[in-house]
């Protein structure tokens, strides 16, 4: 089985709308993802760029972006980073995330991630870190990913 996220990206990325068409199916796959409809800007081995729009849908009491919604885009971001790159035959899993706030997030906010990729012949662990910040450029938070890598499971 080949790595479903490469694939799709490298099919649609230089299509008009494929990287919108993408992050769209990103959503459909992780449906809670997909509650933010954030999109995807760039994406490479080790690398994405994603962008979360300001609005209504996305924020708190606070007139700002909540901090889940941050958190959210956190994960995608440092998830597809991670598993792009990827051989075919591995697999991550997310054991854990943190997140920290460093100020308010409003308009448009861009997640990004650089990360190693992992030798995925036997179980390991790996921290994949990564930054959101707002129009301006000032870090509003950084996002602490704790993945789990490894060969995937047969049968």
């Amino acid at each position: 089985m080949s790595n479903l996220v490469r694939q799709s990206w490298n099919t649609l990325r230089h299509i008009p709308g494929g990287p919108r068409i993408f992050s769209k199916i990103v959503g459909q796959a992780a449906p809670y993802t997909g509650t933010i409809n954030a999109r995807v800007v760039d994406l490479e081995e080790g690398y994405c760029k994603v962008q979360l729009k300001d609005r209504r849908a996305v924020r708190n009491h606070l007139d700002s972006i909540h901090a889940i919604a941050m958190m959210n885009l956190g994960e995608m971001c440092t998830g597809l980073a991670l598993i792009y790159g990827m051989p075919d035959d591995a697999r991550g899993i997310l054991k854990g995330l943190s997140m920290e706030y460093l100020k308010k997030g409003r308009g448009t906010l861009t997640a990004e991630c650089r990360t190693a990729i992992p030798d995925t012949r036997t179980r390991s662990e790996l921290q994949v870190e990564g930054e959101i910040r707002d129009a301006q450029g000032d870090l509003v938070a950084r996002a602490h990913a704790q993945w789990v890598v490894g060969p995937k499971k047969k049968g």
